[in-house]
């Protein structure tokens, strides 16, 4: 993959493709695509980690991979599985007449059968891809062990087929929420970058880049509410993905002002927890006052 010689010609072509990067985010990004170094993204959720590899996709032409982690998600899962339905089929046309010899057989596990999964996608798309291994964290520590192995070579051994190796590094993203703490293996073998809450400034720049034909007044104040939002003790306190959830509401509804009344009715677009949104009504009237 090309890549851009300076930082800033790399935040301004994640701009261009509707991400504010700021200066350490987009150097850690930097560095991962000439070095060919996996990049390890933690932060609060809905801070723009997973937008990250969409938006490095996008603007470079790369074909985006993900691998959604959760628990008890399978190493078949994540690399390749054999498509059994369509083995049988085989086997019973071969069953009605056709000869079953040995090599009839050892087509059932040929390349004709093989399901791809994201891992094995990523290494036969080599730096064709953009590799989005989300929220790892969920996955087991199994799975981050065997996860850890393939990250390290890029080639898989199946066998039936043979070692398969990636001719390039597919540029590589793992988001973290830090539902549970990775291991050091793995962390020594990425770079690194904690993704925050922005300040009330640069929220406002990320929203009006997503959201263009929201007025600025009203993306201020949203904004601001927000921002308020996150020092209460709520449970899970709204992103800046929520914010920006909150202005695209309030303009279907035609809002151009964020009032008590509008910001009641429109609660669910950014607090998404009942224990959260009883308190958060019990203080809406201070929250927008100071909006």
């Amino acid at each position: 993959m090309e890549y851009p010689g300076t930082v800033a010609e790399l935040t301004e072509r994640l701009r261009a493709g509707g991400y504010l990067a700021d200066r350490g985010l987009a150097t850690t990004m930097l560095m991962a695509l000439a070095l060919r170094r996996p990049v390890l993204l933690e932060g609060e959720v809905g801070v723009g980690k997973t937008e990250v590899a969409k938006t490095l996709a996008a603007v470079f032409g790369r074909k985006l991979i993900r691998l959604q982690c959760y628990e008890g998600i399978s190493t078949s899962q994540a690399l390749y599985e054999w498509d059994y339905a369509r083995q049988m089929l085989q086997i019973r046309a071969l069953s009605q007449g056709e000869a079953t010899d040995e090599q009839s057989v050892d087509k059932l596990f040929g390349p004709k059968f093989l399901l791809e999964r994201p891992l094995l996608e990523a290494i036969r798309s080599g730096d064709r891809a953009v590799l989005l291994i989300d929220e790892i964290d969920r996955a087991d520590d199994e799975f981050e062990a065997f996860l850890l192995e393939v990250l390290s070579d890029f080639q898989i051994s199946i066998p039936e087929l043979g070692t398969i190796r990636a001719d390039s590094a597919p540029v590589v993203i793992l988001t973290s929420n830090r539902t549970r703490e990775l291991h050091d293996a793995l962390r020594r073998r990425c770079l690194y970058h904690w993704i925050g809450y922005p300040t009330a400034a640069r929220e406002a720049e990320i929203v009006a880049i997503r959201e263009p034909g929201a007025a600025m007044q009203l993306i201020g104040k949203v904004v601001t509410a927000a921002q308020r939002l996150r020092e209460l003790d709520l449970v899970k306190p709204p992103g800046v993905a929520e914010t920006i959830d909150w202005v695209r509401t309030l303009g279907v509804l035609g809002q151009t002002e964020l009032t008590a009344d509008a910001a009641s009715d429109t609660l669910g677009a950014v607090i998404k927890d009942r224990d959260d949104l009883d308190l958060v009504r019990e203080n809406l009237a201070e929250i927008i006052s100071g909006a």
